[in-house]
């Protein structure tokens, strides 16, 4: 009864089923309640064995005991808020249990959870179940060592790896994504390892945005960049995952980068042109401020008639000015005799 249609890259996909399984607690009861009638049954049918009868009770009452009702119990299925069951009959997709409950499934039905196992390329802390390494990647995928599938919106954070910028700097760079399932067909059946895609996913869309931009605005850069946009790269980098994690049932909730620097080769000498950056910037405004100031003196002296200087009075005047408001050290003044004779 599964839904299946094909991509456009020809591969098959398989739609989500949603079961409407029984309440597990009636049939949890009822199972009981059977086994036990099977328990007298085979009891009476010891005392009449000499006869058809007892031989038949013998016979059912053995078999539901000690067959039918141990299968029915496999049926049973528990799941609590947030988690799902992705269910296979003999090698078919089955359907997907949702919601808190207590359920009864057809007992042959397989759970299955491809996130659950070891990686290949990582290792999961089976023993807690909270968090996998996977790719360089820290996962935090909630109980993965079990078969249900949380349904929780949890986070991927990777280790810091270097990649280059659009000026071909070497930057240093690590994000946090915030991710969940929402269509646990696809997570199960689309990809091998719905958490490793994931990872691998977000170390290449982190690469391909990265090199769109550079580490800092410069004089010819694009009016973006990864410092001094931080939120526009995140939309950017939520979308491009987003896109890349679809065929996996896998929604993109958040990405932000956590960590940003220089590669340790060209820090020292990024953090000097930074720094030449910051005093031509001081610099240029002193000057500015200086030009103004000494333009306010000189007409506040010529507005007040309290001296009348000549043009060479007026350069000397700006000149001594200037060196006192754009020096950055303090000045000793110097009384000239000449003025006094």
């Amino acid at each position: 009864m599964s839904q299946v249609m094909r991509n456009n890259n020809n591969q098959i996909d398989i739609n989500e089923i949603l079961l409407k399984p029984l309440s597990g607690m009636g049939v949890l009861v009822g199972n009981i309640l059977l086994m036990i009638v099977s328990v007298f049954a085979f009891i009476i049918g010891i005392l009449f064995a000499h006869t058809f009868l007892g031989i038949m009770l013998i016979i059912l009452s053995s078999a539901y005991a000690f067959i039918v009702g141990p299968i029915l119990f496999g049926g049973l299925k528990l799941l609590k808020p947030n988690e799902a069951l992705v269910l296979t009959l003999f090698g078919k997709y089955y359907g997907t249990i949702k919601g808190a409950g207590f359920y009864f499934v057809n007992p042959f039905a397989t759970a299955i959870n491809p996130a659950s196992s070891k990686t290949s390329t990582g290792s999961l802390k089976s023993d807690t179940g909270i968090t996998a390494s996977v790719n360089g990647f820290t996962v935090n995928t909630g109980h993965i060592s079990s078969k249900k599938i949380s349904l929780k919106a949890m986070t991927l954070n990777n280790d810091k790896q270097k990649v280059n910028d659009q000026l071909g700097n070497p930057i240093i760079i690590g994000i946090i994504v915030i991710w969940k399932v929402v269509d646990t067909a696809k997570a199960v059946f689309n990809v091998d390892n719905y958490t490793e895609f994931l990872s691998i996913q977000c170390d290449s869309a982190l690469r391909d945005i990265v090199r769109l931009y550079p580490y800092d605005l410069g004089e010819d850069c694009s009016e973006k960049s990864l410092r001094s946009s931080s939120q526009e790269i995140a939309e950017d980098l939520t979308a491009e995952i987003g896109k890349r994690v679809e065929i996996a049932g896998l929604e993109i909730l958040e990405a932000r980068i956590t960590n940003l620097a220089y590669s340790s080769e060209i820090a020292a000498a990024m953090l000097q042109r930074q720094q030449a950056t910051a005093i031509v910037d001081a610099r240029s405004k002193i000057v500015e401020g200086a030009v103004g100031m000494v333009e306010m003196a000189l007409e506040k002296l010529n507005d007040k008639d309290i001296v009348h200087l000549d043009e060479k009075q007026k350069a000397t005047m700006v000149s001594n000015l200037m060196v006192v408001l754009c020096g950055n050290k303090d000045v000793q003044p110097v009384v000239s005799s000449d003025s006094y004779n």
